[in-house]
């Protein structure tokens, strides 16, 4: 698999494979995505030079969005609040390569660019439903911080996400 920043002709590829990672995860009853999060958020991530997408041949795999902060950074205890961290974002396997091994071999691929970039750890977000999400985090080595973010979409949603990080070294 090779790893590459996204591109401006990726957009209705990576929309498309996401979109089909939505209906996945609502089937499974993981109803947290929706038309507006995360493919909102694509055309900005590849503006800003953060969305990493995971290919084999002209096929899209995964993709995710790689950043120097989030802003929940300080709603949960670190192992080390002071280091430098990047933060995983919109991590998303298409659904035709469902446990294969990509969404371990995207986190690795993150994990490698944090560290280039300097950074200490690789933290990432997720909500507490999601629990194929904290089982492949916790498979791959990450640990759960202490705490929990609470984030309020509307009045009629707040979502409970969890913390997790892993040194970069």
């Amino acid at each position: 698999m090779e790893c590459r920043l996204a591109a401006e002709e990726d957009l209705p590829q990576i929309k498309r494979m996401y979109r089909a990672i939505i209906e996945r995860m609502d089937a499974d009853g993981i109803r947290i995505w929706d038309d507006v999060y995360p493919c909102e958020f694509f055309q900005s991530d590849i503006e800003h030079g953060r969305l990493y997408l995971l290919t084999e041949g002209d096929e899209m795999v995964a993709a995710f969005a790689l950043s120097d902060s989030n802003p929940g950074e300080s709603s949960v205890k670190w192992s080390d609040a002071q280091a430098k961290a990047c933060y995983l974002d919109r991590l998303g396997v298409n659904v035709r390569f469902a446990r294969r091994g990509v969404g371990s071999a995207a986190l690795r691929r993150a994990q490698d660019l944090a560290r280039k970039r300097g950074a200490c750890y690789l933290r990432l977000f997720v909500v507490d439903i999601n629990v194929p999400a904290i089982n492949l985090y916790r498979k791959s080595g990450f640990s759960q911080a202490e705490g929990v973010r609470v984030e309020r979409i509307d009045v009629d949603l707040v979502l409970q996400e969890l913390g997790f990080e892993i040194a970069t070294t």
